[in-house]
């Protein structure tokens, strides 16, 4: 009986074990689920990478641009360093002239850089199906020539108050009064500024 009860635990254990080893991972690769969560609607702030420095975000921007997510949906808007990229095209440069309706059009951005200079730059709202994920992106050059990149949107973080407040902080185009003190007398002179 001891045998009897022995072998029957036996078949019960590997029968679970069987079972468990059949059952399909949600993580494995081919799944149609995604592997992370979908982001939130709302604002973030995300990098853009990309694997030549002839397409990439305008220094001002830190390399990033803004993610926004809508009803599921993600644009990750990006300035660019400046107006030589006249088209982008989510595909290969070889695609690209045939399909000019889906052609992404430029905006015009303007940056304001750390010295307090400002520049006009294009910059392009691009769809986006995933994020921390490469794609390629064609762009059409001020030749007309189009040429094949590999791109990403990474590291996607919630749009901070602290950002706007920084951006409202700057005062505006203007005369102010400042106090200016010159020190030296050997023909050399320093200023020392209190901003």
């Amino acid at each position: 009986m001891k045998k009897i009860l022995s072998f029957l635990l036996a078949a019960v254990m590997m029968a679970a074990l069987l079972v468990g080893c059949g059952q399909q991972q949600t993580d494995a690769p081919g799944n149609d689920e995604p592997d992370q969560p979908a982001l939130a609607d709302g604002v973030y702030t995300a990098e853009f990478e990309t694997d030549s420095s002839m397409v990439h975000a305008n220094e001002a921007c830190d390399g990033k641009g803004t993610l926004t997510v809508a009803d599921g949906k993600m644009t990750f808007h990006v300035s660019l360093a400046s107006k030589k990229i006249g088209n982008l095209y989510l595909g290969t440069a070889e695609d690209a002239p045939s399909h000019e309706s889906d052609w992404l059009q430029p905006t015009t951005d303007t940056v304001t850089y750390s010295d307090g200079t400002s520049d006009e730059v294009y910059g392009y709202d691009i769809p986006l199906d995933a994020v921390d994920t490469d794609f390629q992106l064609a762009i059409l050059g001020t030749k007309g020539t189009w040429y094949d990149h590999t791109v990403s949107v990474r590291n996607a973080e919630p749009k901070t108050e602290d950002a706007a407040a920084e951006t409202a902080a700057v005062p505006a185009d203007g005369s102010y009064p400042c106090a200016v003190t010159l020190e030296g007398g050997s023909g050399r002179a320093t200023v020392e500024s209190p901003a």
